[in-house]
């Protein structure tokens, strides 16, 4: 099997969650909100409404808020790229795994700026060989085409394997699983007793890039 190691950006690479705390903090002050919004906002994300633009809809809805979704959803998208950080350990990860001779890619669905400039302000532009946004492509995981997409890019065929890093079940360890790479799953207590098919469960990213080193 060939050293090919796709990674999703979102709460793998990056803790989004953490950034995402962050901006509703800055959300709240900006618009005068009470205490109370911060936890309904908090909510409101984990009820399971992660695309931006479904979310903004009800935040302007329930505060009455004079901006329209698409003023407040293009600022978020300016905003987050400043507010994620890539872990020093992370990308030594990623200069290591380089260094022991595997290409190293990003995977990941969303809005072109808003992934790009993740990528772009962290240094991870620099610390992997190539990257594929859904946003610039116009295919999302679990597609098998954006797979196909980061691996060419890297110099590489699916047919010759590899592997995908992720958190989410359907568009990482499905859609790989699809590509014919192998998976691991990066368990962030967001899919409570769901069946799964990953070669691997971890926690933590470092520890799914342990696994990549052990393999021979």
């Amino acid at each position: 099997m060939q050293r090919l190691a796709l990674f999703d950006l979102d709460n793998t690479l990056i803790n989004l969650d953490e950034a995402f705390q962050t901006w509703i903090g800055e959300f709240a002050d900006e618009h005068g909100l009470e205490h109370e919004a911060v936890d309904w906002l908090l909510a409101l994300d984990q009820a399971g409404y992660p695309h931006r633009e479904v979310f903004f809809a009800k935040v302007c809805d329930h505060f009455a808020l004079t901006e329209s979704v698409e003023e407040l959803w293009g600022r978020y998208r300016k905003r987050m790229p400043y507010l994620v950080c890539c872990r020093p350990e992370v990308m030594d990860g990623l200069a290591r795994l380089r260094a022991s001779g595997w290409k190293v890619a990003i995977i990941t669905n969303g809005t072109a700026d808003n992934q790009l400039g993740k990528i772009q302000r962290t240094g991870l532009a620099e610390a992997v060989d190539a990257y594929a946004l859904s946003g610039l492509e116009g295919i999302r995981k679990p597609d098998v085409g954006l797979f196909e997409i980061a691996t060419q890019r890297c110099g590489m065929t699916l047919a010759d394997g590899g592997w995908m890093v992720g958190d989410h079940l359907v568009a990482d360890i499905g859609g790989g699983r699809a590509a014919g790479l192998q998976t691991v799953w990066i368990d962030r207590g967001t899919w409570p007793d769901q069946e799964h098919e990953a070669d691997h469960v971890v926690t933590d990213v470092l520890q799914a890039m342990d696994i990549l080193h052990a393999v021979r």
